[in-house]
């Protein structure tokens, strides 16, 4: 069966700092298969990133039932994490790829999409990292999430660094201590200088291993992770406010903290929430849909 032949086929694929998923659909929206591989971000490097795009992709032409020459049959709708670093796009744009055609977006783009069904809305991402990005009328909008430890405020990074130097300042006794401050420091043995040798190689990912302790302790009343855990909401807020102010009527909360953050939130910005309705790769799909169209129906000049 040839391309030609073929009724349309659409793969959407979510490339990730943890991992990378991909889905295809037909024309009828019907689900035919889906895929994962390891990490898709940017930071890996390009070639690493498409080649995990590419083995999600055919992990799911496996499932689908479909050859593995099937990839130029398929219109993909590519986000990765990391396409807003200077000259990433360009140098997507100017790679070779095996589908019958391509878009590369931000990660942000296609989750804010797929939550709102394709409408006009933001979203607030909150996990390992932070960032706000509001889609309205066809304009982008950005805020934050510029990458820890300079930005990526109220994220479970941000997070662990505060329980982190909040434990330190208590095993010098120059700040209360609590139950958060005393098992922080168990986890580096009660010896300060374990900790600054976990620091020197330890990623932002490491620093969120410790935001699930803080919330806990945060709703059991330990004071110093409820202050912890009332900055970081004070960031969201922020987040979720400044996207309002840039016309987004419909704001939905993303990422591993949403759940545990969103009680600890103000409540005129609990008010602007709404439940998501689509994940992120369902966004990818709806810009593979549009991406097809546009080539099918080219926009004509004069």
């Amino acid at each position: 069966m040839t391309a030609a032949s073929q009724s349309p086929l659409f793969i959407g694929v979510d490339g990730g700092g943890t991992g990378c998923r991909a889905r295809i659909q037909n024309a009828e929206g019907l689900v035919l298969g889906t895929g994962i591989a390891g990490p898709a971000t940017l930071r890996v490097g390009i070639d690493r990133s498409l080649a995990e795009v590419e083995k999600a992709c055919r992990a799911a032409l496996q499932e689908a039932g479909l050859g593995s020459d099937a990839l130029n049959w398929l219109h993909a709708g590519v986000g990765l994490a990391g396409v807003g670093r200077k000259g990433a796009l360009e140098e997507l744009m100017h790679r070779p790829h095996p589908f019958r055609s391509v878009v590369y977006v931000n990660d942000a783009t296609i989750a804010c999409i797929g939550a709102h069904g394709a409408r006009d809305g933001g979203i607030v991402i909150v996990g390992t990292g932070s960032v706000g990005f509001a889609v309205v009328g066809g304009r982008e909008f950005r805020v934050g999430g510029y990458g820890f430890p300079i930005s990526d405020e109220g994220s479970g990074a941000d997070i662990g660094l505060h329980a982190i130097r909040l434990a330190l300042r208590a095993y010098d006794e120059r700040a209360i201590d609590s139950s958060l401050t005393r098992d922080v420091m168990m986890r580096f043995n009660n010896d300060p200088f374990e900790a600054v040798a976990w620091m020197d190689p330890a990623t932002a990912t490491d620093y969120a291993t410790f935001a699930p302790l803080v919330m806990r302790h945060a709703d059991g009343g330990d004071p110093v992770a409820r202050r912890i855990v009332r900055y970081a909401a004070e960031q969201i807020d922020e987040l979720v406010r400044r996207l309002s102010e840039c016309g987004a009527s419909r704001i939905a909360l993303l990422g591993g903290l949403a759940s545990p953050m969103q009680p600890w939130l103000a409540p005129d910005v609990q008010r602007r929430l709404v439940p998501i309705e689509g994940d992120a790769v369902d966004g990818a799909l709806e810009l593979a849909r549009r991406t097809a169209m546009e080539a099918l129906c080219p926009r004509t000049v004069g």
